[in-house]
């Protein structure tokens, strides 16, 4: 079993991905919390979700999987299970999202469910995700190594949080996508440590398809995603513009 038979450029490619698409998502979580109406709120976190669950965790995780082979037997992965874990990791950050950042007043509780329940969605994308990874014989994991993944995603994640809420500046906001990040992807490369592979040369090849055959798909897919919520955050009023417009309004008797 190799981790990374494309070489380890492969781990920073990941990991770029995964602050990239953190970045962006956190900056729309800062947004919904300036949103004028509980509709336009919870479509800030939509956007979020879909960044943070669908490509700095989702794409991320498959970008790190071009490099898992078992040397001399085919990989392959069920199309469904994939797809699964695509919805799973969207929705569990949505979840998360919207306990922490619905609500404009900061308290300490949202931020501890919200970095709990967002940190068990990494993990969940991340073994559904290897859930869906057939090879010629079995999977199995080292529970020590599976719990240290959980608890690297969950503290990293409240710590992301914390950074975009608390300190109101770009270089926090920055920061607090190189803290999700790390969340991902040491999560990730954490659970992937925990595998152990059992190959049986004698079983018939999996069925699936091989990650090279969906990778373009993917990058599109992730582009798209990207580019929506990159747009509604570079046209939406920054908190500091929106106070001093606010600020400056006449008063009305």
């Amino acid at each position: 079993m190799h981790h990374f038979e494309m070489g380890f450029w492969l781990l920073f490619l990941a990991y770029l991905t995964s602050v990239v698409g953190s970045t962006v998502g956190l900056a729309c979580t800062l947004q919904s919390r300036y949103a004028v109406s509980p509709r336009a709120r919870l479509g800030w976190l939509l956007l979020a979700a879909v960044s943070i669950g669908g490509v700095a965790i989702w794409v991320m995780h498959f970008i790190a999987m071009l490099g898992f082979t078992t040397p001399g037997n085919p990989v392959r992965y069920d199309v469904s299970r994939t797809v699964l874990s695509a919805i799973l990791s969207v929705g569990a950050v949505f979840v998360g999202l919207v306990v922490f950042g619905v609500r404009t007043k900061f308290a300490l509780w949202r931020l501890l469910v919200g970095g709990l329940i967002t940190g068990l969605a990494v993990n969940l994308m991340h073994y559904t995700g290897m859930w869906a990874v057939q090879i010629k014989g079995t999977i199995s994991y080292d529970m020590g190594l599976v719990l240290l993944s959980i608890v690297i995603a969950v503290v990293a994640a409240t710590a992301a949080f914390w950074f975009t809420v608390v300190v109101d500046r770009v270089s926090m906001r920055l920061l607090a996508g190189v803290v999700m990040g790390v969340a991902v992807t040491g999560m990730h490369y954490t659970g992937m440590a925990a595998v152990r592979v059992h190959v049986d040369p004698n079983a018939p090849d999996p069925p699936g398809l091989e990650v090279f055959t969906f990778l373009f798909p993917v990058f599109v897919l992730a582009a798209i995603a990207l580019v929506v919520p990159i747009c509604a955050a570079l046209m939406a009023e920054s908190p500091a513009e929106k106070e001093a417009r606010l600020s400056a309004a006449p008063l009305t008797v």
